[in-house]
């Protein structure tokens, strides 16, 4: 039988520190000001300062997920030893984002334009890895640079539908300053889903998905191992890893020659997923090397 664990104490705290989990397209107001947003998240730091000490991960990162009337959302909240004028440096652009999510096995192809003096990056994800990209559904996120002060960052990608009734995708991120050239980072995932497109969740997670599970722990199965979270926030917390994770190679692949970046960030992004095999693994790597590079000579012009 499973058995939920209590978390009903952190949740409660987040939400009245106005940092709980917020659905894409029903989200809180932002607050006033770069300083009050630097502050809140100050706040989501020491209020998670045991679960960071303590966490499962191998590293100070926290991964909370929310299963909400009108969709998902997925949260990563980590430390990362990169100094926040780096981690500003580095995601600043619409095309270092691009280069950022194309890590993502799913993603096959992302490319910027402007559309009404707005940076739009439309990125082209399969639903398996081995469907080839003109199978492709889009999404074209809106980018917004919100902050880029000292002690605070915070990015904003948005695309108001996707496939199969799904809408409203937001991801964000926003970072602020720690001691020792360290900065605190939350990475939030969202999307909305209409029935059609929860039927069509539910359908893949009860036949090629039904073995798919996220991370949060349920309890112990009469086996003895670890009963992982199932089903839709299952789902969305192992996306929300993904991306995190695509960030997290982009900063730590910084120092490789410019040359040698963008497959040193594939290996740095395959090496981390493959952490967590009984979430993550979906493919061997030589597979994703060789998909991700055809991908990058298909798309780099003559």
């Amino acid at each position: 039988m499973r058995r939920a664990l209590p978390r009903i104490g952190l949740t409660c705290l987040l939400v009245w520190a106005g940092i709980g989990p917020a659905l894409a397209g029903n989200a809180a107001p932002a607050p006033a000001s770069p300083a009050a947003a630097a502050q809140t998240l100050h706040q989501a730091h020491q209020a998670l300062g045991s679960r960071l000490a303590e966490s499962p991960f191998g590293r100070p990162l926290v991964l909370d997920s929310a299963e909400l009337p009108e969709g998902l959302q997925g949260d990563v909240y980590a430390i990362v030893e990169h100094s926040l004028q780096d981690v500003e440096a580095a995601l600043k652009t619409p095309a270092r984002w691009c280069e950022v999510l194309v890590v993502h096995v799913n993603n096959r192809r992302c490319q910027v334009t402007t559309e009404q003096g707005n940076a739009v990056l439309t990125l082209s994800v399969v639903r398996r890895y081995d469907k080839p990209v003109d199978d492709a559904f889009t999404l074209p996120f809106i980018y917004r640079a919100i902050a880029m002060e000292p002690d605070y960052m915070a990015v904003e990608l948005t695309a108001e539908s996707g496939p199969l009734g799904t809408r409203n995708y937001r991801v964000v991120l926003e970072a602020v300053r720690l001691r020792n050239a360290r900065t605190f980072l939350h990475f939030s995932y969202a999307y909305e889903h209409n029935l059609m497109a929860r039927l069509a969740t539910q359908a893949y997670l009860a036949t090629f998905g039904s073995e798919k599970v996220g991370f949060t722990p349920l309890g112990r199965l009469p086996s003895g191992e670890t009963d992982w979270i199932r089903g839709t926030r299952g789902l969305v917390e192992r996306n929300a890893m993904r991306y995190f994770l695509a960030v997290d190679a982009y900063l730590s692949t910084l120092g490789v020659p410019a040359p040698r970046q963008r497959d040193a960030r594939l290996q740095a992004w395959y090496e981390a997923t493959e952490q967590f095999p009984r979430q993550l693994h979906e493919i061997d790597r030589e597979t994703y090397l060789s998909l991700k590079r055809e991908d990058r000579a298909r798309d780099t012009p003559p």
